[in-house]
């Protein structure tokens, strides 16, 4: 990883997720917080709907929201993974995105290039992300 901590780290990583939503969106969550794993790095992120997004869920159409957000996530893949790339020094191998409407959450896992063996945490390649 970069010469940052930990916790500057998880915060840079935040706030280029809620950016980068924002730039996809029109609105990026109020809340996100970051989990570095050996491997992974995992973003939960709170009050990400838009206006727009809740006046359709609250018409019964959250399956049109879920569905929207999905093709965002697609649209945002490529930039999203690759500022995750310049700010961890590793490759992003895997990016899944989800999202949940009651309570308004979603998540953001980026599965990271395996570090060589003799860096790799206890347990070696197989210990998680």
């Amino acid at each position: 990883m970069t010469t940052k901590s930990e916790g500057e780290l998880s915060a840079a990583i935040s706030n280029t997720v809620v950016r980068a939503l924002a730039r996809t969106t029109g609105r990026g969550p109020t809340k996100a917080k970051t989990t570095l794993g050996d491997n992974g790095v995992f973003v939960v992120l709170q009050d990400s709907l838009t206006r727009g997004e809740r006046t359709l869920t609250d018409a019964g159409e959250s399956a049109a929201v879920l569905d929207l957000r999905r093709r965002w996530q697609r649209v945002m893949e490529a930039d999203v993974s690759r500022e995750i790339e310049e700010l961890t020094g590793r490759r992003v191998i895997g990016f899944m995105s989800d999202n949940h409407i009651d309570p308004d959450l979603a998540v953001e896992v980026f599965v990271l290039e395996p570090l060589p063996q003799e860096h790799a945490g206890p347990g070696g390649e197989g210990a998680g992300l």
